[in-house]
């Protein structure tokens, strides 16, 4: 489990390909202190298996071919920046929102422009995820959580500070280019609630008094 709050990025330095997995090789632009074999890591959101430090710094990672297909880490060029995020320890602050590092969809970054002294920001809106985009809303682009703004159609927007451009890879991103997008966790869990009482894909069969039986 994550936060959604990048510590560093970092460099890829290697991708290394054997049939259906392989292994990123990625160097922290500043170093973790006292990582652990196995322990989970975000990159770009996605929730990688440390396999290995190495004395020059670099991480090895252990990926599957579906990983690189459904997530942006296939598109990282060599030399190319990612987020990185340690796993949340309990106890810790949780400065953004719970995220899993399990990537629902990828999707093409469209623009931003200035707005009040921020950036806005928007993305196109994958129709898988419209069920659980709601305004104030949280949503990870690339691992970072971020706060929708506007919901259109066929696209959402949201406001980036200063340190977010500076400090994540979201800076650099350019039109046309795929970030990974991770909904809000409790918004699948509802979803998934309701789904359970939904009869015919109707929801009249859904009364107060069903929803208080379910806790709500």
């Amino acid at each position: 489990m994550f936060t959604g709050i990048i510590q560093t990025m970092g460099k890829l330095t290697n991708r290394i390909s054997s049939g259906s997995s392989g292994k990123l090789c990625l160097k922290p632009d500043k170093p973790f202190e006292k990582l652990e074999f196995g322990e989970s890591i975000a990159v770009n959101g996605t929730c990688l298996t440390l396999e290995k430090e190495n004395s020059d710094g670099t991480l090895e990672f252990h990926t599957l071919t579906e990983t690189l297909s459904r997530t942006n880490l296939g598109k990282v060029s060599i030399g190319g920046k990612v987020n990185l995020e340690r796993a949340l320890q309990v106890g810790s602050r949780l400065g953004g929102h719970f995220v899993t590092g399990h990537i629902d969809t990828t999707a093409s970054f469209i623009s931003s422009k200035e707005y009040n002294g921020d950036i806005e920001y928007r993305v196109a809106l994958p129709e898988e995820l419209k069920p659980f985009m709601a305004p104030k809303g949280s949503i990870a682009i690339d691992g970072v959580s971020l706060t929708l703004v506007d919901i259109a159609d066929d696209s959402f927007s949201v406001h980036l500070i200063p340190v977010t451009l500076q400090e994540t890879v979201l800076g650099d991103r350019k039109p046309g280019d795929k970030v990974n997008l991770e909904a809000d966790l409790l918004g699948k869990y509802i979803q998934h609630q309701f789904s359970c009482y939904m009869k015919d894909g109707k929801t009249s069969n859904i009364s107060m008094d069903l929803l208080q039986k379910a806790g709500w």
